[in-house]
């Protein structure tokens, strides 16, 4: 069976398609990057312009294999997505009080239940703990005996009419939806370890028009957020800072910027007139840094904030492991392990979760970039075991809201 996995960035759209074998591994097939367009801080506000960027990728899928396009997988970004804790509470009132399944669907929805204005929806619920009669800290409540059953979740909500416009594209190109999953989810299934999430960890992921985090303890969801930050910022920066266009900024930022400016010499140069015929000076690589780091530093103080709301700042052993188009400049993680006050580092997919063949592939899938989409291969695999009858979907790190259980075949 072939999982399809749609990334859909401001940037660009990330399309990773990989086949489940039958001794349930994953090899993967091909891996490609097309430009995004009619999308500004990972929603759409160019209803044609995105269906025509989407559709663009659902051929590219089709001209690969028609039944790779059948059905994918897609991200949710954005700024207009948001998380607050919520605590459900059911009575179980059998004569034997064993709580069965009914007891913990019970239970999960009275969590998401939660007021919200009528243009949201809960899109993803994490249970990151069920309490039977006061004891805490369960995992899988079902066949204990108890008389009151609790759970305490993280409820992450967001703006319906953006996410319904972007299924309506999926939906116009020939593509039904396999499932949808906020980006710092995603990333995290697929480049965050079972130990980092005990110890405690923020994955923060940079994309083009803004930046997801999700922060884990005790292998539990703790918060996640969105920043209206990305990496375009930094590029806009540079344009009005160097007096240049966005595509040579752009240009400028991929092959000679540095996130610590103090790590690059004040003799180092660079000739804009090679990237912007317009331009007549050589502008100092510092300075070009500098105006990267102004930038970061924002950002990064943007994440710790997050971290202060939880009393999570300066309180994570497993630091912060940083993904998305945005971990690629050069220092990045030192900066924010100096802003921050914790362990950094770059995260790219796991590759031993899958399987491949090709040297060019494994080398082009060691991409931060890539992290989310491979993380919605990974949550296609785990829902195909749901269809089979498993309780693997239980033990995700998010249950559907009932937005999407129309688009969940």
């Amino acid at each position: 069976m072939l999982i399809t996995a749609l990334d859909i960035g401001t940037s660009r759209i990330k399309v990773l398609i990989a086949e489940e074998k039958r001794d349930g591994r994953l090899a993967l097939l091909k891996i490609f990057k097309l430009p995004s367009v009619g999308l500004r801080k990972g929603a759409i506000v160019d209803q044609g312009d995105a269906f025509r960027s989407v559709d663009e990728a659902i051929t590219k899928v089709k001209t690969f294999s028609k039944s790779a396009a059948k059905q994918v997988y897609i991200n949710i970004g954005g700024v207009d997505v948001r998380s607050q804790p919520s605590r459900g509470i059911v009575a179980i009132s059998r004569p034997n009080s064993e709580i069965f399944q009914d007891d913990v669907d019970r239970v999960v929805h009275a969590a998401q239940s939660i007021n919200l204005a009528s243009n949201r929806t809960v899109i993803h619920g994490d249970n990151r703990q069920f309490i039977v009669d006061s004891v805490g800290d369960i995992i899988d409540p079902i066949g204990m005996i108890g008389s009151r059953l609790e759970v305490d979740a993280l409820v992450i909500d967001a703006f319906a009419p953006s996410i319904n416009l972007l299924t309506k594209c999926v939906k116009m190109s020939g593509s039904k939806i396999g499932g949808m999953i906020f980006n710092p989810l995603a990333a995290s299934r697929a480049a965050l370890s079972k130990n980092q999430k005990e110890l405690g960890v923020m994955l923060l992921d940079i994309g083009g028009g803004s930046t997801t985090l999700a922060v884990y303890e005790e292998n539990k969801l703790l918060h996640s957020a969105s920043l209206p930050v990305g990496a375009n910022n930094i590029t806009n920066d540079i344009a009005i800072g160097l007096k240049t266009s966005i595509e040579a900024a752009e240009a400028v930022k991929l092959s000679f910027g540095h996130a610590m400016a103090k790590e690059v010499s004040s003799k180092d140069g660079i000739d804009m007139r090679k990237l912007d015929l317009n331009a007549k000076s050589i502008v100092s690589r510092r300075y070009l840094s500098e105006i990267i780091e102004i930038r970061l530093a924002e950002l990064f103080e943007f994440a710790d904030n997050e971290l202060k709301k939880i009393s999570k700042s300066r309180q994570l052993p497993a630091g912060i492991v940083i993904t998305g188009g945005g971990a690629k400049l050069p220092g990045i993680a030192d900066l924010a392990k100096q802003e921050i006050r914790l362990p950094a580092q770059i995260g790219i997919p796991d590759p031993r979760m899958f399987e491949i063949g090709s040297p060019e592939i494994a080398e082009e899938f060691e991409d931060p970039e890539l992290t989310v989409a491979a993380g919605l291969v990974l949550w296609g695999k785990d829902l195909t075991y749901r269809g089979r009858g498993s309780n693997v979907l239980g033990k995700l790190p998010f249950v559907f809201g009932k937005f999407f259980r129309q688009f969940i075949p």
